[in-house]
C-alpha cells in the first residue's frame, strides 16, 4: 500500500505511527474481521513537504479462506 503525508504544519514531523486497518471480507460482501498492523512513520517530512512510502501488508492465509479477500480501507498517522 502506498501513502502520501503532507505536513501542512510549520515544523518538520520527526516520529510517529501509522496504523493500518485491513477487512477481511466475506463473498457476500460481509466484514468478518478488521486486522490492525503499525509501522513507523517515515520521518522526517519538513514543514510544507510530502513524502511517500509503500509498505506491503501481509494477513496470514489462514484467515482469508478461499471465495474471501481483503481490503485496506482506513489508515491512520500519529506524529510529534
Amino acid at each position: 500500500m502506498t501513502v502520501t503525508f503532507t505536513n501542512t504544519g510549520g515544523r518538520p514531523a520527526t516520529k510517529g505511527i501509522v496504523t493500518f486497518e485491513t477487512h477481511i471480507i466475506g463473498a457476500l460482501g460481509v466484514d468478518w474481521a478488521t486486522i490492525k498492523q503499525t509501522r513507523p512513520l517515515p520521518a522526517p517530512i519538513a514543514a510544507g513537504k510530502r513524502k511517500e512510502q509503500t509498505w506491503p501488508i501481509c494477513v496470514d492465509a489462514w484467515r482469508v479462506p478461499l471465495g474471501m479477500h481483503i481490503e485496506t480501507q482506513d489508515v491512520t498517522a500519529k506524529w510529534k
